[in-house]
């Protein structure tokens, strides 16, 4: 009996350590996983938002604090962009409209500050030609699978030289934003247009 305990003891203490160097090897290969980081340049970057209203042209928005960063495996060329904005950050032409949106009823920018979207990885060509860009939305807390979709690039060097554009249709209800259904619509679309800065790979090249 004493050696089968010392026995399993001795397995027990194996599958430990299997485990933890397991932990740690997936960790490293996460980390190794995209070899360059390149920051959104918030300077240039913005983000904007459209409202169908009923008997109205529409109610229009942007957001003036857009960061986040795009990560790159230049030897599988994949990447995945993590966009964060500050919601209360938001501008509108109707100073009536931006205390709305600013409020619980909305946005709700004193409970929930930050609006984040990360992409899954996508192959890097998809930012010159065009394509689907799915990921997970977080706004207001609930997080929630979408869809954005990349135009094709305008210039040779998307996000340096021409803006990184994306567009997205979701339903702001979905969200938890209920209110005013009978006079605004529930679609909400989003835009981005990102810039990054310069990268220490492409500063060497």
């Amino acid at each position: 009996m004493a050696l089968s305990a010392r026995v399993l003891r001795v397995r027990h203490t194996s599958w430990l350590w299997l485990a933890a160097l397991s932990l740690v090897a997936g960790i490293a290969h996460a980390t190794a996983a995209y070899d360059d980081v390149i920051e959104l340049d918030g300077a240039r970057s913005d983000a904007q938002f459209r409202i169908k209203a009923v008997w109205l042209l529409g109610v229009h928005g942007y957001f003036t604090s857009v960061g986040g960063r795009v990560q790159i495996n230049h030897a599988n060329g994949l990447a995945m962009v993590d966009a964060r904005i500050q919601a209360n950050a938001v501008r509108m032409n109707l100073r009536g409209y931006e205390d709305w949106v600013k409020s619980a009823e909305f946005f709700d920018v004193a409970a929930h500050p930050e609006i984040r979207f990360v992409s899954n990885p996508f192959p890097m060509q998809r930012l010159q030609d065009g394509g689907a860009l799915p990921g997970t939305l977080t706004l207001r807390g609930i997080s929630a699978s979408v869809q954005f979709r990349l135009e094709a690039a305008s210039c040779a060097q998307p996000g340096y030289t021409c803006a990184i554009v994306a567009n997205a249709a979701i339903q702001r209800s979905s969200f938890g934003m209920r209110s005013r259904l009978g006079t605004l619509g529930d679609k909400v679309q989003l835009s981005f247009e990102a810039y990054l800065k310069p990268s220490a790979l492409q500063s060497s090249r």
